[in-house]
């Protein structure tokens, strides 16, 4: 069961340059022994775009997700579907997301786990392109607040 809270954004690049903004929209309640979605929401700015997690070509850095191992399990991290974009710099389409786009992660509380409020923290790493320029690659911190009953 996800439960609403107040936007939290997190601003990546440089002040004046936010290109990326994560604003974790939810509480997670997760009782112990079970598993529970998250969805992580991201919004880039127009002409932005950051590769998929699966970019195609060894040297585009992909988005990836990762959280720490405590308090909860990070089971799955689920990209959404990538646009193939034809870029001036690229002979081949590139795998990216653009705009409004979501990842989700499903988390699962051991049987042992503490009662109570916690927070789950992770990393978002990415690199922001346009058509003429890459900023350099980044990774933005991710907390969600738990309600483990």
């Amino acid at each position: 069961m996800l439960l609403a809270t107040p936007w939290l954004c997190l601003l990546a690049q440089a002040p004046g340059n936010t290109v990326l903004s994560i604003a974790p929209s939810t509480r997670l309640t997760i009782h112990r022994g079970a598993t529970a979605d998250f969805t992580l929401k991201a919004e880039l700015q127009p002409g932005f775009h950051v590769n998929s997690n699966m970019p195609g070509d060894d040297y585009l850095i992909p988005i990836k997700l990762t959280w720490n191992k405590d308090p909860l399990e990070a089971e799955q991290v689920a990209y959404p579907k990538p646009q193939m974009e034809k870029l001036s710099f690229s002979p081949n389409p590139i795998s990216v997301y653009t705009g409004t786009f979501e990842i989700g992660t499903r988390f699962k509380a051991p049987a042992s786990a503490m009662p109570g409020m916690a927070f789950m923290n992770g990393k978002l790493r990415y690199q922001a392109c346009n058509n003429k320029e890459c900023l350099p690659p980044r990774s933005v911190d991710v907390r969600v607040t738990l309600d483990i009953q």
